[in-house]
């Protein structure tokens, strides 16, 4: 498996240059992954540059490249965003994990009606802290060059306003639209996924009123850690990213 990691502090690099980790990444290199100088690596900033060369240092401060290839990923357009509802246990959490590795571009955290999960009070920056830190991992693992970002949390009136200016698209077991049927233009895309117990008729009203679509995949019912990376599969393949 090739070795990915980040720094999002770099803004730029060429052939030739020195780049590096340090903190805990370098020391998880050396210690646990047991890099040595002379291996391959590569070192993303998570905005799309990709420095891959020979470790030229490996120590348990810093692990240094001398970059030998640059890679300069361009985002992708139009993005994919999850709008996740909040979700007892991990459920929510794996959502996200997952959908990172199949290149979502953002996630949104959803305060939906029947949400057993709340983020209030301290509780906010650190779901927020949490959802950054999955993505991060994720992407270094499925070796992605660009960060998903995480948004601020969401009520539902505040999740509807987006549909003046994207595909909402609300996924529904009981909607009579497939997702693989609807037309995309080049408008952002936000998939919306419900909690546990999904999403609240009051909430699908006020949804669809404000112009979102409500789309369905297949005809059974999906775990909510499941949909939204189902969803994102079959969007990557409409989009032509995969």
């Amino acid at each position: 498996m090739a070795h990915f990691y980040l720094n999002e502090l770099i803004e730029s690099a060429a052939v030739g240059d020195r780049v590096s980790i340090d903190g805990p990444e370098a020391r998880h290199a050396v210690t646990v992954s047991r890099l040595a100088v002379g291996e391959t690596v590569s070192i993303g900033n998570g905005r799309g540059l990709v420095a891959t060369g020979p470790i030229v240092t490996a120590e348990h401060t810093e692990l240094a490249i001398e970059v030998a290839e640059i890679r300069d990923v361009p985002r992708g357009a139009p993005a994919i965003v999850l709008a996740q509802a909040l979700a007892k246990g991990d459920r929510d959490e794996l959502a996200v994990q997952v959908s990172t590795e199949l290149g979502v571009d953002a996630v949104i955290p959803w305060t939906a009606a029947r949400s057993i999960s709340r983020w209030e009070g301290s509780k906010i920056a650190k779901g927020h802290d949490r959802w950054s830190a999955i993505t991060r991992e994720a992407s270094k693992q499925s070796i992605r060059a660009w960060l998903p970002d995480v948004l601020d949390l969401v009520s539902t009136n505040q999740l509807a306003k987006l549909a003046a200016h994207t595909h909402l698209l609300v996924l529904e077991p009981t909607a009579e639209q497939a997702l693989t049927a609807v037309e995309l233009d080049d408008r952002d895309v936000v998939l919306v996924v419900g909690p546990e117990g999904g999403i609240a008729p009051h909430e699908l009203d006020a949804l669809v009123a404000a112009g979102a679509s409500l789309v369905r995949l297949g005809d059974g019912v999906l775990r909510t850690s499941t949909a939204g990376p189902a969803a994102i599969a079959v969007l990557s393949a409409k989009l032509t990213r995969w």
